[in-house]
């Protein structure tokens, strides 16, 4: 599996990232059955968030890593926090305040029955953020020795330098959504000095905001087009683009989800990729794109064949 190097102290972690969103519903055994695969395959990366299913996510893990105890030292743990929850999985509201990020941190160690967590990051941006309590919590989480690394979650180049003007720790990571059909921080920088709609820069040039700062980005959603439509994958509205796939696929002889998985790798930016998936069968082939290495024309092949115009 190939590595990437996190943050300033270059921490080593796996390209690909098993995504605990949806892990909710199964049993015991199946979730110890898909760490094995994960761990199998290379992936040593585990990315939860307090409020996937209302915390039950964190707690079905923990319950898994508790039987296991050795399992906590070969795997990266990553949680985040921040949203608020209403019913039936509303957003009531983001907070970032000092005593809701601790009150959540210290839920989240306790359901994931664990003293630490390798990465806190901060799940979408809070309006009403107020940095310098931020800055105190992140102190007394670090200082406790309950969190190791910081992050964040679809947050923007001018968002990350109002947290770093108070902060005394690096923001290492940025969580945003990529996909082959969901390329808007690319398009971006391609289109520069056009009047398309791939010109449109929605995010203040993220992308290379991340490069320049060493931030990983860790796309998820990677095998989704638009927010949450569904996946273009063996999709019929997309019969050009999944022939391209299949095509490049069969040359490397893996699935298409490792080709999806591979695009995104391609980009110099090092960035990671978080599975949403749950099916071993699916991790399994997906973290193949993680051996691949596809050539500068067979990048911009599906890139264009995805419906993008090079000006």
């Amino acid at each position: 599996m190939k590595q990437i190097a996190i943050g300033p102290e270059k921490k080593s972690g796996s390209a690909v990232v098993q995504g605990c969103m949806r892990i909710a519903n199964m049993s015991e055994a199946e979730v110890d059955r898909l760490i094995k695969t994960d761990l199998e395959n290379g992936i040593t990366f585990f990315d939860h968030a307090d409020v996937y299913t209302d915390g039950a996510c964190e707690a079905l893990f923990g319950k898994v890593l508790a039987k296991q105890p050795s399992l906590r030292d070969k795997i990266t743990l990553q949680t985040k926090c921040g949203i608020v929850r209403g019913n039936e999985e509303h957003i009531k509201a983001y907070d970032f305040s000092k005593e809701h990020l601790l009150e959540t941190v210290n839920a989240s160690l306790k359901r994931l029955q664990t003293d630490h967590v390798d990465y806190l990051l901060l799940h979408r941006p809070d309006a009403l953020v107020e940095p310098e309590e931020v800055a105190e919590a992140f102190d007394q989480l670090h200082s406790e020795g309950k969190v190791l690394h910081f992050g964040v979650s679809n947050q923007n180049p001018y968002q990350i330098e109002l947290l770093k003007k108070y902060l005394h720790q690096p923001l290492e990571i940025n969580q945003l959504q990529l996909s082959i059909k969901f390329t808007g921080m690319i398009d971006a920088g391609i289109n520069v000095n056009m009047t398309v709609d791939g010109a449109s820069d929605r995010d203040g040039s993220i992308l290379d905001y991340c490069r320049l700062n060493d931030v990983t980005i860790q796309a998820w959603s990677p095998f989704q087009y638009g927010f949450f439509e569904g996946v273009f994958l063996d999709n019929p509205k997309f019969p050009e683009l999944n022939q391209k796939i299949d095509e490049i696929a069969k040359k490397y002889g893996v699935s298409n989800n490792a080709i999806a998985v591979a695009w995104i790798l391609r980009h110099p930016a090092e960035m990671q990729v978080i599975l949403g998936t749950t099916n071993i069968d699916r991790v399994a082939a997906s973290a193949k794109g993680a051996e691949i290495t596809l050539t500068r024309q067979e990048w911009y092949d599906i890139y264009q064949v995805a419906g993008n115009k090079l000006p």
